[in-house]
């Protein structure tokens, strides 16, 4: 009997030796203790079960289990937490029901395993039962249990369930408080969280560095005196300002970049996480050169950027339109090795996409993604759509679901908005009916982009059917609809919508009152613009900056300068739709000393002029004859706010010289602008020739105009009255006879398109050089 308790021992102290040391030379025990009988020794097996799950994992440890001939909850703890540490989760569930069945009754820790491999399978109805089970042997009120239920049900969204069961908790230390706040966290209960935190601290429980994480990421939502709030906390508790402390304290203050450096700087242990945080900040806030500087700094630090860090530079480079310096980042990804990453193949096409013109450029780095998810295919469609081909953004939508690739709702909406830059009817019912197929139309996003979709095709109708037709419809939906109704020129059926949204029982809101009284602003229905004032102040609406732009142009355009001006008053700070609102109404008004005076406080508030702005200052210039002053305008206002002008620009200081008299400086401007002329140019210039009597430049520019529009008749009539009042009704007569034999030219003129440009460029010129008609002194661009 001495001998075995010998050996017992000896053999423990091996077991326990092997055990400490994780050694799979201690399993070599387990052939003398059978062969010296000392195998009914629980505590020996036991020690023995542990090694080899240890160094031999569940497999070898259930043959051991199998053979032992006494086993206790230690033993039945042991190898279902094998099961659990391997991933056998299924297998660990199943061991626990053999176990319940072999009537040994779990403790702590194998209940403990069991609500892990639930959270690791999402096996909540198992859960439950098992949550049961717990409570029936009398560990419902246990700690550590408890807090893993909790994490359980927040991970499912059953907040309620889980604020239960820490109600249940015993002794709530601060690992339980924690969950709690962190389940307040995952369902987006931001206040819920804070005051969570408010009791633990009631209840004199200590909060950790993981509580202030979790706090701080909802107070990042909560705006920045919550966090200022937390941050005094986590100063006055003494917490360590570690690396994730740290980098979660710089997110939430990522609204105020210079308290968030201040942070980075406090100590000097740093990571890649942490400056991605700190580059990702200054991304969110418009600091573009902030971020970069952030991202040389920790480049020179010696801290490796990973894939994150690069995506988020690269983020940067895209919103500051800077492709050199994105081309240089590219090429540290393709060194780096990372140019496999997904995340940063998608961040790499969104800068191309929005800062190349080469469309080259964003289909190679798309063919360089090896496999493309769906943000990949998405972004090269709204890139392409973006670019201005929609067929080459239908056709890549074609391509993507040959590929397998679901599309989510931004990627629909990019391919209506193709659909609508075609103007093809057809396209975008096609893909409504893959919408409906694929059950996307119970998305609310994807609605609204059908019926944006409908509503720019001029499908009025449709558009409101598939309002009415869907049961998720929001003011949203209806805001759309009466956007794009309003910019289609349908002010009478924007304004209808008011009744459909009465309707639905919908309220109005700051957004679509903008909508409605720019409708009733291009109707000239001052009585209802009063309505909608009034609605607005008695909702709350009447300081939204949208709305009082609104009112301004509304009583502007109706010649009411006076309620114009009073609007403007109301904003707190003008911005440059306000100033064009009100010096519209005022040159609308013939107030042309107002109107320029309302551009020079424009500039003396800072405010910044736009192509708006410069036509507006042109056609107030034209109606009060200064010519000088508009040309001095027109020069001054593009070289102090870079404003490129458009065709309209040109259009209307050509006019406006030609009408002047300078017939020869609307020639120059005509010749030198770098832009393409059109046809009403030439019309408007002809004009001016009849004002002027200038029968020879009239020749000239008809001639130009036909080139451009051979099916425009409104030259030949312009040019017979230019003859006619400069006494030769001969050649008048010749045009207009032009025009009869012309007359089914312009129904034709798709049909029969070279027949059309062979009358006016050949027959034209015979007739017109057998009735004399001189050459040309002045010369015309023909650059077009």
């Amino acid at each position: 009997m001495l001998r075995r308790n010998i050996t017992e021992e000896t053999c423990s102290r091996i077991i326990y030796f092997a055990n400490k040391q994780s050694l799979k030379d201690g399993i070599c025990i387990h052939s003398p203790m059978l062969k010296l009988g000392v195998r009914d020794n629980l505590l020996l097996t036991n020690n023995l079960l542990s090694l080899y799950v240890k160094c031999c994992g569940a497999q070898h440890a259930r043959h051991l289990f199998d053979e032992m001939p006494h086993r206790d909850v230690v033993s039945w703890t042991s190898l279902l937490s094998a099961y659990v540490k391997d991933g056998n989760h299924r297998e660990a569930l199943a061991f626990f029901d053999f176990m319940k069945s072999s009537g040994e009754n779990p403790n702590e820790f194998t209940f403990s395993n069991v609500l892990t491999s639930c959270r690791a399978l999402g096996d909540f109805v198992y859960a439950t039962r098992v949550h049961a089970s717990l409570i029936r042997h009398g560990f419902g009120s246990n700690t550590i249990l408890c807090t893993s239920l909790i994490d359980l049900y927040s991970q499912r969204g059953m907040l309620r369930d889980a604020v239960q069961v820490f109600d249940g908790v015993a002794n709530v230390d601060s690992i339980s408080w924690t969950a709690m706040i962190s389940s307040f966290v995952q369902a987006g209960s931001w206040l819920q969280a804070v005051r969570c935190f408010i009791r633990m601290i009631d209840n004199a429980v200590p909060p950790n560095e993981y509580t202030f994480v979790k706090l701080l990421v909802a107070c990042s939502c909560l705006g920045i005196d919550h966090v200022k709030l937390i941050h005094s906390q986590l100063i006055l508790w003494g917490a360590p300002l570690n690396l994730v402390l740290k980098t979660a304290l710089v997110y939430a203050k990522c609204q105020q970049m210079e308290e968030a450096s201040k942070v980075l700087k406090q100590t000097s242990e740093q990571d890649v996480q942490l400056w991605t945080t700190v580059i990702c900040g200054f991304t969110q806030n418009m600091s573009f050169l902030d971020a970069v500087t952030a991202f040389r700094h920790m480049v020179g630090n010696n801290i490796v950027p990973n894939g994150y860090c690069y995506a988020g530079i690269l983020n940067a480079c895209s919103s500051a339109q800077s492709l050199l310096l994105g081309r240089q980042i590219h090429a540290q990804v393709i060194m780096a090795g990372l140019e496999n990453d997904v995340s940063l193949g998608n961040a790499l096409l969104d800068l191309y996409a929005k800062c190349s013109d080469a469309v080259a450029d964003v289909k190679r780095v798309f063919e360089g993604i090896a496999l493309p998810n769906v943000v990949s295919w998405t972004t090269l469609i709204a890139g392409l759509a973006e670019q201005g081909l929609p067929n080459e953004c239908c056709l890549a939508f074609l391509e993507m679901r040959l590929e397998g690739q679901q599309p989510n709702s931004f990627t629909l909406w990019s391919v209506l908005q193709a659909c609508g830059a075609t103007g093809s009817a057809n396209d975008t019912g096609k893909v409504h009916g893959f919408i409906i197929k694929t059950n996307a139309d119970h998305d609310i996003a994807v609605v609204n982009a059908l019926v944006d979709a409908y509503a720019g095709l001029h499908m009025a109708a449709c558009a409101l059917r598939l309002v009415k037709g869907t049961s998720s419809r929001n003011v949203a939906t209806y805001t759309v609809l009466a956007s794009k109704l309003n910019r289609i020129g349908q002010h009478r059926l924007t304004l209808e919508i008011i009744n459909h949204m009465r309707d639905d029982g919908l309220q109005i809101d700051g957004f679509v009152i903008s909508t409605f009284l720019s409708a009733s602003a291009n109707l000239g229905a001052a009585r209802s613009g009063e309505q909608l004032h009034g609605y607005a102040i008695r909702s709350g609406f009447a300081g939204w900056i949208s709305v009082l732009n609104g009112l301004i142009n509304l009583y502007g355009k109706c010649r009411c300068v006076a309620e114009a001006e009073r609007a403007f008053t109301e904003v707190c700070q003008p911005n440059t739709i306000s100033w064009n609102a009100l010096m519209h109404g005022f040159a609308l008004s013939g107030c042309t000393a107002s109107a320029l005076s309302t551009l020079e406080d424009m500039r003396l508030a800072g405010a910044r002029p736009d192509s708006v702005t410069l036509m507006m200052v042109l056609y107030i210039c034209g109606e009060g004859g200064l010519v000088d002053l508009a040309l001095d305008y027109f020069h001054s206002l593009r070289r102090l706010y870079d404003i490129k002008p458009r065709l309209n620009h040109y259009s209307l200081l050509v006019d406006l010289l030609g009408r002047a008299g300078r017939l020869e400086e609307a020639v120059g401007m005509l010749n030198s602008m770098p832009l393409r002329p059109n046809a009403l140019i030439y019309k408007r210039l002809l004009h001016s020739c009849r004002l002027h009597r200038n029968m020879l430049l009239a020749e000239q520019l008809a001639r130009k105009g036909l080139q451009l529009d051979p099916c425009d008749l409104e030259f030949y009539h312009l040019l017979a009255t230019i003859y006619d009042e400069g006494g030769r009704s001969d050649l008048g007569d010749t045009m207009r006879n032009l025009v009869k034999e012309g007359g089914g030219m312009r129904k034709n003129a798709t049909r029969q398109r070279p027949l059309v440009e062979m009358n006016l460029s050949s027959s034209w010129q015979q007739k017109c050089i057998e009735s004399r008609i001189p050459g040309m002194s002045l010369t015309l661009s023909n650059e077009e």
